[in-house]
């Protein structure tokens, strides 16, 4: 069981470095940071610098067959890491991919489609009006292109308030122990 962990751990980190964003990837998406959410107006552009955060944790989610990586600023991560309270300037992103058979290893599952990058940022002065003082952003990639997703934050912010005894975030933070 121990070996099925590590093995499980390790495709997930390997499958990362395959699943970064190479530099002009990210040229593409920047060119799309006008982007804004409905209802809270954050943009796409808050996260810009989002492949230079670290990585918190991975995990699958089996109803939309996505495996999400989910990283954090400097601030998120060393909050998550020393098991603190977020502070203000927390960003926490997640990033879903579909996922397929790798072709050559039939076992394992690699990402195959980039469905969604979602954040959240903490800030008592934006968001006071929020559980925790989250506010959320949600843009999902359809034929190409992202697009804010339409139905607003109220659906982000009813699941978040399920994990309200751990600062409303459902992560927390793996390592290899």
């Amino acid at each position: 069981m121990k070996k099925l962990k590590f093995f499980y751990i390790l495709s997930i980190l390997l499958s990362l470095n395959a699943c970064h964003p190479s530099h002009e990837q990210f040229k593409n998406d920047a060119s799309l940071a006008d982007l804004k959410m409905p209802n809270n107006h954050l943009n796409f552009k808050e996260i810009k610098d989002y492949q230079n955060y670290k990585m918190i944790a991975a995990h699958y989610r089996t109803d939309k067959n996505e495996i999400r990586y989910i990283l954090g600023n400097k601030k998120a991560f060393e909050a998550a890491k020393n098991k603190a309270p977020f502070p203000d300037g927390s960003k926490i992103v997640k990033i879903g991919w579909t996922v397929e058979k790798m072709p050559d290893f039939q076992t394992a599952l690699e990402a195959k489609q980039l469905k969604r990058i979602e954040y959240m940022i903490k800030s008592r002065k934006e968001f006071s009006k929020n559980p925790g003082n989250w506010g959320y952003a949600r843009f999902v990639k359809e034929n190409g292109q992202f697009e804010p997703w339409q139905k607003g934050t109220q659906s982000c912010i009813n699941c978040h308030n399920l994990v309200k005894k751990n600062d409303f975030i459902f992560t927390k933070f793996q390592t290899l122990q």
